[in-house]
């Protein structure tokens, strides 16, 4: 049996990103099996991946060496004969436990001096030319394969449970699904890619007051909860609009974007999984760059200034005003959508 291992990258949107490098792995390996290594914060986007067979899950946190685990997961994986091994993300640490596994073949692209670790490398394109995530990844697979644009825009299928999870929820909170709205108000890279919670308000109270079927549903992790809390409290249709940051899963998440009529987001990893869902959605773009994360889907509206400070990819404003989402109004978001 050909197994072939894939080492996740760390965010959730990279994540989604990956998938079609799976798509490429399959189709050029029909019999093939495979497995990906992930934590457990992106185990679920690949929970949702048609292609993978299992997840390896494990605790493998960003900026820790944690020796004793990675080589622990190496002598777990060596077990399993892989054949090959996809290392995607770029840090010498990744690609460690495929090479104490002694994967055969390790692809991965050069990154912090670990060609010794690998078998296969790729350079990396010059941050003055960055190709989109999905194309960055892809390549990484078989060539002619990655000529076909289609596989190229990820695609995830929600799990059954998450699936009948998110259906009681939302039926117990008596919300119809053709006239839910969900929005994302958070960005975990930080306050430069979140556009402001009083935007978020206006929007919300423009979708409850145009429509009066419409729920609105606020997602996110427990860091998103307070700014979530203050959106809901400044609109005047309370009974409609439902503030579950933190308290769904990722899998319930991806099934409840699923199921909704419409995203609105910040660049971030729920954007991607909306993208990925095909769900009509329009993507608000401050410090990072549309052209190198886009949403890859024909449902996606990305709204960005282009100003001449931005893209800066900075976590934080470095001139302090934040312009290039303060100046994106509820209104033309609203007509957007």
């Amino acid at each position: 049996m050909h197994r072939i291992l894939v080492i996740a990258p760390n965010w959730i949107g990279d994540a989604v990103m990956s998938q079609p490098l799976l798509a490429a792995i399959k189709a050029s390996h029909p019999h093939a099996v495979i497995n990906v290594l992930a934590t457990p914060w992106v185990a679920p986007v690949y929970r949702a991946c048609s292609e993978v067979a299992e997840l390896i899950e494990a605790d493998l946190r960003h900026g820790q060496l944690q020796w004793g685990l990675r080589r622990a997961l190496a002598a777990q994986i060596k077990k399993r004969n892989y054949a090959s091994c996809y290392v995607l993300p770029n840090s010498l640490k990744s690609a460690l436990i495929p090479w104490l596994a002694n994967i055969p073949v390790r692809i991965g692209y050069q990154g912090e001096l670990r060609r010794f670790f690998l078998t296969e490398t790729k350079a990396n394109s010059p941050k003055t030319q960055r190709i989109p995530m999905v194309e960055h990844y892809a390549n990484l697979g078989a060539p002619s394969r990655n000529s076909d644009a289609a596989i190229r825009v990820p695609q995830l299928t929600p799990t059954v449970s998450a699936l009948e999870s998110a259906r009681s929820r939302l039926q117990a909170a008596s919300i119809q699904t053709n006239a839910l709205v969900v929005l994302c108000p958070g960005a975990e890279y930080g306050p430069s890619k979140r556009w402001p919670a009083a935007h978020f308000a206006a929007l919300a109270q423009s979708i409850l007051k145009a429509n009066p079927t419409a729920s609105v549903v606020l997602l996110g992790s427990p860091s998103d909860r307070a700014i979530s809390d203050a959106i809901v409290s400044s609109t005047a249709f309370e009974d409609r609009i439902f503030n579950w940051c933190g308290t769904t899963s990722l899998d319930e998440a991806i099934a409840i974007i699923g199921m909704c009529s419409k995203v609105v987001s910040n660049d971030s990893g729920l954007m991607h999984i909306g993208a990925a869902l095909q769900v009509p959605q329009v993507a608000i773009f401050g410090s990072s760059d549309p052209n190198h994360t886009p949403p890859n889907s024909a449902k996606a509206v990305i709204i960005s200034l282009q100003l001449p400070c931005s893209p800066c990819h900075q976590r934080e404003c470095p001139l302090g005003h934040l312009n290039c989402l303060n100046q994106i109004s509820p209104e033309r978001v609203f007509a957007a959508l």
